[in-house]
């Protein structure tokens, strides 16, 4: 019985490790929205007078008529944060049935 339980148990395991995968490539597969217009940030003064650099990574919900939605800002530096997600609120992207998940990454250079 012991041998049994200790079976089903390591069954179980390979099992649940097998679908891993499959879930992890199910959400890689994910289709990208083809983007239609896209607005270049305003560099900054504060940047410009720090010569700073570097990008902000956003999250983007794009919605069915390819309008932005909505931003969360996932990182880059606060001062060229605003810049960017202004120029970012402007982009479309090609229209679809349903909402969409968009990451963008936006560099900044002096």
């Amino acid at each position: 019985m012991k041998m049994l339980s200790g079976f089903f148990l390591l069954l179980l395991l390979l099992l649940t490790i097998s679908m891993v995968p499959a879930a992890a490539q199910s959400d890689e597969s994910a289709e990208t929205r083809k983007l239609v217009s896209k607005v270049a940030p305003d560099y900054p003064q504060l940047a410009r007078k720090l010569r700073l650099s570097g990008t902000v990574k956003f999250e983007v919900l794009v919605a069915t008529n390819g309008a932005v939605k909505s931003v969360r800002v996932k990182g880059g530096n606060p001062v060229l944060v605003e810049s960017a997600e202004n120029a970012l609120r402007e982009w479309r992207w090609e229209k679809s049935e349903r909402d969409s998940t968009e990451v963008v990454e936006i560099k900044f250079g002096p």
